[in-house]
């Protein structure tokens, strides 16, 4: 299979990197030369709990010229999407499919209008990964999993054939009928972990040390599986205390949280398409979210004050991550 990941940071270096060992063709698509300089020149170096290695890939800083995919994954931050699904056209053919596996809500529409409903498909993964230096990585892939599936809720071969490229290559990878309640199962752990990541600066090691904590996450979480079952979701978890677990699972101690490497980079956050998502629906349901509404206004504060002083390192290695 002819993959073309967009938005080929971290964790779309992770797929990437497994994807390609398998044997598909697979293009890494990141915006920031010195990390496509670094994988054309060395490889990618990926560092897991089993040791580091060098994976010989495909990288490049756009999509133009490049053959035409049998599927094009999108990983590039939430504010990014209708850059990138532009961008994406010139490997988009009659056949090609659109998977989007980003955090948050709302990513199916954008690429949808681009290309046409008929072309995208939703996905939600566990993997994580964090950007150590240009070409370099941290993947966790162990015990995490990958669902996806076709909006209308079908079982299709197309996703079935997805699937088993992923299982392949060693990311478990299940087809969903409920793609809708997936995805919000991966917005509660998101809403677990990203800003109060964020706003600690912790590694997960140390976030799950504070107690404090732990109490602030499970009561976002509640909030978000109020507004779930108050919008008709139909949700796997039954208790926010398994979407906190879940979070860590697989993951080491110096494993950051997206949100927490935004800031370190000194860029936005996705708050917007996790937290705030979740203020938005509880609104549109009348459910009250007093946690994630105090995590958004903090993480909305630390963006304004980075704005204010942007370290040179920041600069530096900005966009390099997804």
């Amino acid at each position: 299979m002819n993959i073309c990941i967009v938005g080929a940071g971290a964790l779309g270096c992770a797929i990437g990197a497994a994807l390609s060992e398998a044997g598909s063709a697979v293009w890494l698509i990141n915006r920031t030369p010195a990390h496509v300089a670094a994988m054309q020149a060395r490889g990618l170096r990926v560092v897991t709990p089993e040791g580091e290695r060098v994976v010989a890939v495909n990288a490049a800083l756009h999509c133009a010229g490049l053959p035409v995919a049998d599927l094009v994954i999108v990983l590039v931050k939430s504010f990014h999407t209708q850059a990138a699904i532009e961008g994406a056209k010139p490997v988009i053919g009659p056949d090609t499919v659109v998977l989007s596996l980003q955090n948050g809500l709302g990513h199916e529409d954008i690429l949808a209008d681009a290309v046409g409903r008929e072309r995208v498909m939703a996905g939600k993964t566990y993997l994580g990964g964090v950007m150590l230096a240009p070409g370099r990585i941290i993947a966790g892939t162990v015990g995490k999993h990958t669902y996806l599936g076709e909006l209308a809720g079908r079982m299709s071969e197309r996703a079935q054939a997805i699937a088993a490229e992923f299982n392949r290559a060693g990311l478990a990878t299940t087809v969903s009928d409920n793609i809708l309640g997936t995805m919000w199962d991966k917005l509660l752990v998101n809403v677990a972990t990203s800003a109060l990541s964020g706003i600690t600066r912790l590694p997960y090691g140390g976030l799950y040390d504070v107690p404090e904590v732990r109490d602030t996450a499970i009561a976002a979480v509640a909030e978000a599986m109020a507004v779930a079952r108050a919008a008709g979701v139909r949700l796997s978890f039954t208790a926010p205390e398994q979407a906190w677990i879940r979070a860590a699972e697989g993951l080491p101690a110096a494993f950051k949280a997206s949100m927490l490497q935004s800031l370190e980079k000194g860029s936005v956050t996705e708050v917007d398409f996790i937290h705030g998502a979740v203020v938005r629906a509880g609104t549109r349901h009348g459910i009250p979210t007093p946690v994630n509404t105090t995590l958004v206004a903090c993480i909305k504060g630390i963006e304004k004050a980075l704005a204010y002083h942007v370290p040179d390192e920041a600069i530096n290695t900005q966009g390099a991550h997804t």
